[in-house]
């Protein structure tokens, strides 16, 4: 017996304001056997059709929550487990593993880059090369940004920064809220940014956008995106970039799904359907994207970095991940977020295996 569903209701909140739309949708089968499951991941070409449901999760009942800015929903599924399917930054999971939070990642990344370039340096601070960070203070929203910790696995492996004897300035809690920072991770002064800060001289280099210099206001309670113009550390980062790729394989990862374990333990299907459908959203968009005449932004960089990491600049799945996702692992340990490093096995389910 079918059932009529012609409204469904689309939650956006924007920092604790919550608006309602209508959206029409098309007669669909009865829902009683399928689970209901709340998701929640950013608008981006090659996820929209998974939040509007037109492409849907098999098995599954999705009520879509849009969290803005996203970094709040990161910190409310670490906190209180609020959401069923949910993207997630992944050194914050990783974090949030080896803690014992109640949710697992599949491989599925929907956002990534590179990050040889994106470390701003004032000018008169004498920083030419990455071990002339020592010694001197560096702004970043919080120490387990992700953004942040890919930058600094760069600086380590490749150039023997020493990171602990920089000074790491933030403005934010981290999102795991039982992580130990190092001391010579320090908060900026009441009233101050980050963004203020560098332009003062009291931090010689900071990280780019919005998980550094780029802002100002609370994370907490919004924010407001400002220009910078200072050099990049590395002014040559596209071609360091390629370098380490050929080299390393290895190609950072932003924003990875997690679900919750109760739903794991419960469903075990669901990881597979949840990698299906967003696979084909995903496929469905590169289809399209040669023959798009205006590119958005998000659009521009993917189908640049299609130049060096292939024609998929997002692949999902674990094997073809495998040089990135020890590397996620390793940097975590290396920079002390996690107690050990973990196996990819604690740290993702593998559904194409299921």
């Amino acid at each position: 017996m079918g059932r009529s569903s012609d409204v469904r209701q689309i939650h956006v909140e924007r920092f604790g304001f919550i608006e309602r739309s209508n959206l029409p949708h098309k007669e669909e089968p009865a829902l009683t056997d399928k689970v209901r499951l709340t998701l929640t991941v950013a608008e981006t070409p090659h996820t929209s059709k998974i939040r509007s449901g037109a492409i849907p999760i098999e098995g599954v009942d999705v009520e879509t929550i849009t969290v803005e800015p996203m970094i709040a929903a990161f910190r409310r599924m670490v906190r209180d487990v609020e959401f069923d399917i949910c993207a997630l930054a992944p050194i914050t999971y990783v974090i949030a593993r080896a803690y014992g939070y109640p949710f697992k990642a599949l491989p599925i990344f929907v956002q990534r880059g590179f990050h040889h370039g994106g470390l701003l340096v004032r000018p008169d601070a004498g920083i030419k090369v990455p071990k002339d960070l020592e010694g001197k203070k560096v702004g970043v929203r919080a120490y387990s940004v992700t953004s942040g910790a890919w930058t600094r696995a760069v600086l380590i492996d490749d150039y023997g920064l020493d990171t602990s004897k920089v000074t790491w300035v933030v403005d934010d809690e981290e999102h795991v809220t039982k992580l130990t920072l190092p001391p010579n991770v320090i908060r900026t002064p009441e009233g101050k940014s980050l963004n203020g800060m560098m332009a003062a001289g009291e931090i010689q280099a900071g990280v780019a956008g919005l998980a550094g210099i780029g802002r100002v206001g609370s994370p907490t309670s919004g924010w407001k995106p400002v220009e910078t113009n200072y050099p990049d550390l590395f002014q040559n980062a596209a071609e360091l970039e390629a370098d380490w790729f050929k080299r390393t394989g290895i190609y950072p990862v932003h924003d990875t799904i997690v679900v919750k374990d109760s739903v794991l333990a419960e469903h075990p299907w669901v990881a597979k359907s949840i990698f299906n459908a967003f696979s084909q959203a995903k496929n469905e968009w590169l289809a399209t994207l040669d023959s798009v005449t205006t590119l958005t932004p998000p659009e521009k960089k993917y189908a640049g970095l299609r130049k060096l990491v292939g024609p998929d600049p997002l692949p999902y799945g674990i094997d073809v991940n495998l040089p990135t996702i020890k590397a996620l692992a390793d940097t975590a340990y290396k920079q002390g977020f996690t107690p050990r490093c973990l196996s990819v096995e604690e740290l993702f389910v593998d559904p194409e295996k299921l």
